[in-house]
């Protein structure tokens, strides 16, 4: 039996499946041509499993026992310790798992495997079958199925205004004289994971990859979001003067390396004419590392693997992050958990306020020039979501078409899950299309072929819930509304009610008429809990809070159970009336789906030192007895509540793990000196507290 291997449409391995023996033809990745035809061996499989995440040799060793699985037509099956469930009766949907596999069966035999990523999908098929997978779409982009060798033409060092030197690797089609180019800049080494951009090569365009300044092979000092705008366009502009080069460029890549895309936009460079922008960082203080003013404790993972000059990913797998994060002064944590400084962490100290230095790298704040046509791809779990919260901004008033977003149940590894710490996403909550999408945009904006990306609609998100991916032209969606929730008490109602302290009160369309309040006392020494697991480096992930809420420090407010579906598209907002006896204290909301069992699932949340209430430059300290008006950003989501679910709003000042608990005096998140504050949150009449939200009409 023949079997072909696809990653991104390209044909990357030829096998032939015999009783006892598999053999293959893999890729030359210099000729563009499948070699020789031999033994699949550790060497080969290493190989795919660099473009994919899978082993395809378990694939193939597994086959025979899925398809016995299989066979037995049960809703799910166990294999080694993989869940896998149904779909439809056409594919096997591997659960629990980041990578998972999806095995498409027939009459009990699995035919072909499809494994999607970030931004990619491989597919495992047999012979023949291919247009009956996502590959029939990749024939209509690439009708002549044409594979182009990767010729490396060294490494070049990009000379920035200021001296540095940026060390950057670039990779040329086999054939042809000048290209467009695709750049890619990361501060995690120019060769880690280089593979998965050959695919831009094999189509027809230049890639250079570079190490950003004071990384890897790079001169320069290292401080994360500080030199990138000038050292994106000067990249640019060397891109554009190279003899291989056409003078267009596009950009990709996730995270830092969608930051860094911003950041080159931002500077009105002519030669980038497109932007993949996958789950981009944002500015300081509405991202990371100080979103709301607060200092981001749950980053310290990704700050520890970049503490060196190469990336030692190791460095995020703690056995004692619960000590580390107790460890004060802040800047004596690395000294003390790596043995060494870190630089950059002690620099970010100096600098309490939204300044002169946390505004240099905000690309929001500085972009000049006109729109970039930008592919952005997010999740409603992206731990950098604020930063795609921020693009979005950006770009609302931009032309048709210069512009698509897609927000799917992601975590910040994006495509890869169907569940999310035991919270399962629904068994469409991965695409096959997402690399076809990207390959569209940079065809049409790159090359200018008619392909009709620029045509499609400008939103695709997923709201979960209801478990279904939609379209719209705008975001949010024009068909919303915004709509009020207001915190009362448990006996309050619309027309009045006691007033009285309780801590878990209600939440309605309709505001109180009687004021009343709930107080809470947070102690620094004993701060509640940001439930997820520092060595995974994924801060924004759902979990169940309903343990966590019961904790005194820790105001309620609940809707009665819906009676009929109700769905919240688009940003959150939380407006509270709070005094406090303490100069300065947080503010952490959580927006949470509770299921007819009282089980309470995050979907959003939102954090605000009190003291930058007004704003992030200046910090304007409490008065003890005054009441202030606050509003605190939350991520965004999608979700429908079903009927007899219930939405929850939980207010609290603390959250280890994802920030510095607040000393609740005027030296704030870096304090060895802490007070108990009193807290207390107004609601009703004069004071309406409420969740601001959009609701999509009926």
């Amino acid at each position: 039996m023949i079997w072909n291997f696809y990653f991104s449409g390209i044909l990357y391995a030829k096998f032939r499946e015999e009783k006892e023996t598999l053999t293959a033809q893999v890729l030359n990745m210099e000729t563009g041509r499948l070699g020789e035809e031999k033994p699949f061996g550790e060497k080969e499989n290493e190989f795919l499993q660099k473009l994919c995440s899978r082993s395809i040799a378990y694939l193939f060793e597994k086959k025979a026992a899925y398809e016995e699985k299989i066979a037995q037509k049960q809703e799910t099956f166990i294999l080694d310790g993989a869940r896998f469930t149904d779909r439809r009766g056409e594919a096997y949907i591997q659960r629990d798992k980041k990578f998972p596999t999806d095995l498409f069966y027939e009459n009990g035999k699995i035919w072909a495997v499809l494994m999607s990523g970030r931004d990619y999908t491989a597919v495992l098929v047999r012979e023949g079958m291919e247009e009956r997978t996502i590959l029939k779409a990749w024939e209509e982009v690439y009708p002549d199925r044409r594979c182009f060798g990767v010729r490396f033409l060294g490494t070049d060092f990009v000379k920035t205004r200021d001296g540095e030197r940026l060390a950057s690797d670039v990779y040329l089609p086999s054939e042809g004289q000048r290209f467009p180019t695709v750049l890619i800049r990361t501060p995690y080494g120019k060769k880690r994971g280089a593979e998965g951009y050959f695919r831009f090569v094999q189509r027809g365009y230049a890639v250079v990859i570079q190490d950003v300044r004071g990384r890897e092979d790079s001169t320069g000092e290292w401080m994360p979001q500080y030199y990138e705008i000038e050292d994106g366009d000067d990249t640019l502009n060397w891109i554009a003067a190279q003899p291989w080069s056409d003078g267009k460029v596009g950009m990709t890549g996730g995270s830092y390396l969608g930051y860094v895309q911003w950041a080159a936009a931002a500077s009105g460079n002519p030669h980038l004419k497109a932007m993949l922008s996958s789950v981009c960082a944002g500015s300081a203080f509405i991202d990371l590392p100080r979103r709301g003013g607060c200092f981001d404790s749950g980053m310290l993972a990704w700050c520890f693997s970049v503490s060196e000059q190469r990336m030692r990913p190791d460095l995020m797998v703690q056995d004692n992050w619960d000590e580390i994060l107790d460890i004060r002064p802040i800047e004596d944590i690395p000294k003390r958990a790596l043995g060494r400084e870190l630089p950059f962490l002690t620099e970010w100290l100096k600098h309490k306020d939204q300044d002169a230095f946390w505004k240099k790298g905000n690309w929001q704040l500085n972009y000049k020039g006109g729109p970039v046509p930008a592919l952005i791809m997010s999740g409603w779990f992206d731990d950098n979501g604020m930063g795609t919260t921020e693009a979005l901004e950006l770009v609302k008033d931009w032309p048709e078409g210069t512009w698509k977003a897609v927000l799917g149940p992601w975590k910040h590894s994006g495509n890869a899950d169907y569940d999310l710490h035991g919270v399962h996403m629904g068994s469409d909550a991965l695409r096959y299309d997402m690399d076809i999408l990207c390959m569209k945009w940079l065809e049409h904006f790159l090359k200018d072929v008619e392909n009709g990306i620029e045509k499609t609609s400008a939103l695709e998100y997923y709201t979960v819930g209801e478990n279904r991916w939609k379209t719209g032209e705008s975001w949010p969606p024009a068909d919303t509304e915004q709509m009020f929730l207001y915190l009362g008490g448990e006996t309050d109602g619309a027309a009045g009610g006691t007033g009285i302290a309780c801590g878990r009160g209600d939440l309605y369309f309709e505001a109180p008429e009687i004021r009343g309040k709930d107080s809470y006392l947070y102690d620094p020494k004993d701060p509640s809990i940001h439930v997820i697991d520092m060595s995974e480096n994924e801060l924004e992930v759902p979990e169940d809070y309903t343990a966590v809420e019961q904790r005194e420090d820790m105001l309620s407010y609940t809707t009665k159970p819906f009676e009929e579906a109700f769905t919240v598209t688009g940003e959150l907002a939380v407006k509270l009336y709070v005094s406090c006896d303490c100069p300065d204290t947080d503010f952490m909301v959580r927006i949470t789906d509770v299921d007819e069992t009282g089980r309470s699932i995050k979907l959003a949340d939102g954090v605000l030192g009190a003291k930058y209430r007004n704003g992030f430059e200046k910090a304007e300290y409490l008065e003890p007895g005054r009441i202030y008006d606050i509003t605190i950003r939350t991520t965004k989501i999608s979700n429908t509540f079903l009927p007899g679910h219930s939405l929850r709003l939980t207010v609290t000042s603390s959250g280890k793990n994802f920030i510095f608990p607040n000393s609740n005096t005027e030296d704030g998140f870096d304090s060895t000196c802490v007070r108990r504050a009193h807290v207390t949150v107004h609601r009703g009449g004069e004071t309406p507290s409420a969740v601001v939200m959009m609701r999509e009409k009926k």
